[in-house]
C-alpha cells in the first residue's frame, strides 16, 4: 500500500517562502506601477525598483528577525517557568500531565502510568511538548528566519526590477500588472502544489489581492501625476 502524503510539515517554511516572494513581486511592482504612472522617463521608475527591493528585502529580515526572536523569548521564559515549578512541585505537574493525556482520550490510570514513565525519562522535554507544545523541530531560529524572509523577498522583487530595466517607458505600467500577473499565478500554483492544495484557488487569490494592491498604486500615481501638472 501506498502511504498517504501529508503537507502539515511544510507549513512553516511554505509559508515564509511564499509570503516573502509574494510581498517582493507585489509591493515592487505596485511601487514601479506608481512611479512610472507619474513619470515618463526610466531613470526614476528603475530607482523605485531597486530601492523598492533593498528597502523590502531588509524590512522583511528586520521584522522576522524580531518577530522570531521574540517567540523565542517567550518560549524560553516558559520553559524556565516550567522547569522551575517541576523542582518545586513535581507531583502537580506529574498531575498535570497525567490530565492533558486523559483530555487526549486515555483513562486517568493509563494517563498517570505514561505521565509517569515520560517523566522518569525526562520530565522537562515530556511537559515542554504536551503541555506547551514546544519541540526540538519548532523551536524558533531567528537569524534563519529572517535570511530567508529576505531571500524570498528578493526573489520575488527581483523579477518586476528587470520588466522596469527592460519594458518600453509608455507601456511599462501594463508591462509590469502583466508579468506580476503571470509571477504571481507561478508563485500561487507551486506554493498550492508544495502545500497539497487546490491550485486555481490559490492562483485567483493571489492575482486578485495582487491587482487590488496594483490598481490603488496606479491610482495614486496618476491622481499625484495630474495634480503636478
Amino acid at each position: 500500500m501506498e502511504l498517504e502524503k501529508h503537507y502539515t510539515n511544510r507549513t512553516g517554511w511554505l509559508r515564509a517562502a511564499v509570503l516573502g516572494a509574494n510581498d517582493g513581486i507585489i509591493s515592487t511592482s505596485s511601487l514601479v506601477i506608481g512611479v512610472a504612472a507619474a513619470s515618463d522617463t526610466r531613470s526614476p521608475i528603475v530607482l523605485a525598483a531597486l530601492a523598492g527591493l533593498i528597502a523590502g528585502a531588509l524590512s522583511m529580515a528586520a521584522g522576522e528577525y524580531v518577530s522570531v526572536s521574540s517567540q523565542a523569548d517567550l518560549e524560553k521564559a516558559d520553559i524556565e517557568r516550567e522547569r522551575r515549578e517541576l523542582e518545586m512541585m513535581p507531583e502537580v505537574e506529574l498531575n498535570e500531565l497525567a490530565k492533558i493525556y486523559v483530555a487526549q482520550g486515555l483513562d486517568e490510570d493509563l494517563a498517570m502510568k505514561v505521565a509517569i514513565q515520560f517523566s522518569e525519562k525526562d520530565a522537562l522535554g515530556a511537559h515542554m511538548r504536551d503541555e506547551l507544545g514546544i519541540t526540538p523541530h519548532s523551536q524558533p531560529m531567528p537569524l534563519q528566519a529572517a535570511l530567508a524572509s529576505g531571500a524570498s523577498f528578493i526573489s520575488g522583487g527581483i523579477l518586476p526590477f528587470l520588466v522596469a530595466l527592460l519594458a518600453p517607458i509608455p507601456s511599462m505600467v501594463f508591462y509590469q500588472y502583466g508579468f506580476a500577473i503571470v509571477f504571481l499565478a507561478l508563485s500561487g500554483a507551486i506554493a498550492a502544489k508544495a502545500g497539497g492544495a487546490a491550485m486555481l484557488k490559490g492562483i485567483i487569490r493571489i492575482c486578485f489581492w495582487g491587482t487590488v494592491a496594483m490598481g490603488v498604486t496606479a491610482l495614486a500615481g496618476y491622481i499625484f501625476d495630474a495634480k503636478t501638472r
